[in-house]
């Protein structure tokens, strides 16, 4: 079923192809055209509702909506979520300026009816602060690593646990870190094999990645 909508064609029988429902992309588009999007998924379909990338003032008029949002982090504001499962992904940040993207992906999967634990500011730089949440990192199904800099959280992380490692770069960092382009490079040319790779700031692209890995609703 294609939406009537005189500014985007909602793609309802998403779901039922790829388990996953169509976000929308709140970037370039007008407050009113994100909340005419978001209305009409919740009067028509029946899945999770994800808009990612708001402004303040889209998230502001989004969050005021009937029914009201389930849930909001970052730029990234959620509505009816799928029924929890047990299946669970940490996302790990190298430091606190990488939150926003990790938000975005926190958010989404919670959405998709993940068990999601945040782990933040773990980063290489302290080596010890890493070492003392192994534990929580290898009770998950998936791990979704976030960093900017060089990039290198990934590829220690993949060296000390077996689980499924999806790395997300950022743009945050000094001098050469070229706006996310060093730790993008870093994450693709890693020593540590079996490293997934989204795009710079992608949170909600690695929590689609982690979503197909731990696989359908049954």
């Amino acid at each position: 079923m294609m939406s009537p909508n005189r500014d985007a064609r909602v793609d309802f029988d998403r779901s039922q192809r790829i388990d996953m429902p169509e976000a929308i992309y709140c970037a370039g588009k007008t407050t009113d055209q994100c909340v005419a999007i978001v209305a009409e998924m919740l009067d028509k379909g029946d899945d999770a509702v994800v808009a990612t990338r708001t402004t303040d003032d889209q998230r502001s008029a989004l969050m005021a909506m009937q029914p009201r949002y389930q849930s909001e982090q970052a730029w990234t504001v959620t509505w009816r979520h799928r029924t929890p499962t047990n299946l669970k992904v940490v996302v790990v940040t190298a430091g606190t300026s990488d939150l926003p993207v990790a938000g975005e992906c926190h958010q989404t999967l919670e959405a998709l009816g993940h068990d999601v634990e945040l782990i933040v500011d773990v980063g290489v730089a302290g080596l010890h602060r890493l070492m003392s949440v192994l534990d929580r990192l290898r009770g998950a199904d998936v791990i979704v690593a976030v960093a900017g800099m060089e990039g290198a959280l990934p590829t220690v992380l993949a060296g000390l646990i077996p689980q499924p490692i999806i790395a997300v770069p950022t743009s945050v960092g000094y001098g050469t870190a070229y706006g996310g382009q060093t730790a993008l490079n870093s994450m693709l040319t890693s020593c540590a094999p079996g490293i997934a790779v989204v795009g710079i700031d992608n949170g909600y692209g690695a929590a689609c990645v982690a979503h197909r890995i731990l696989g359908p609703r049954q």
